[in-house]
């Protein structure tokens, strides 16, 4: 196994795109915003999100942004092993980060956290070194960082999980009434 970085940043920036699912086009957006280490987000991932997925996003009605909340050091390292692969494979590993957090969230110690995110990086196809690149880029975290912080800024978020329905606050709901919520801005 190759020496895991100590996280001394290179310079260098990298843009922020939002990670999106579903048609450009639906009718409803739905901002998420949700932190890896945050088992409420965990468990929308694991009960809410394949019903929105079948039911809203691969039927066209809802285009889904999801945004990284960084209350934590581990979140950002995790979005970051995230956004190191292409973005086709981002929903993939996001899924493995949530379903995998009890493996790697709870590690008090760095190196065994950042390792564990190196496994699920490794599923995902990812090589040590071009993780080693993007974990070792401080531009690209600071980046991460500033976009965060202007999103939630301008969004009013201090937990998560919480939504943007077409521009309305929604927080942590049931199924029922988050559908409800979408349902009222699809007018249906």
């Amino acid at each position: 196994v190759a020496a895991l970085p100590r996280l001394a940043w290179a310079q260098g920036a990298r843009a922020v795109p939002d990670m999106t699912i579903g048609d450009a086009n639906a009718p409803v957006t739905v901002v998420e915003y949700a932190m890896f280490t945050c088992p409420h987000c965990a468990d929308f991932y694991k009960e809410v999100f394949p019903k929105l997925k079948a039911e809203y996003i691969d039927t066209g009605k809802v285009r889904l942004v999801f945004r990284e909340v960084y209350f934590n050091r581990p979140s950002l390292w995790a979005a970051m092993i995230a956004r190191c692969a292409p973005a086709d494979r981002y929903f993939g590993i996001a899924d493995v980060l949530f379903s995998q957090q009890l493996d790697w969230a709870g590690q008090t110690d760095e190196q065994a956290l950042i390792q564990k995110l190196y496994a699920i990086g490794r599923q995902a196809g990812l090589s040590d070194a071009e993780m080693d690149a993007c974990m070792n880029d401080r531009g690209f975290a600071e980046a991460l960082v500033a976009e965060y912080q202007k999103n939630a800024k301008q969004d009013g978020i201090d937990a998560t999980p919480t939504f943007i329905v077409n521009g309305q606050k929604v927080d942590n709901l049931p199924w029922d009434e988050f559908k409800a919520k979408i349902d009222a801005a699809l007018g249906t």
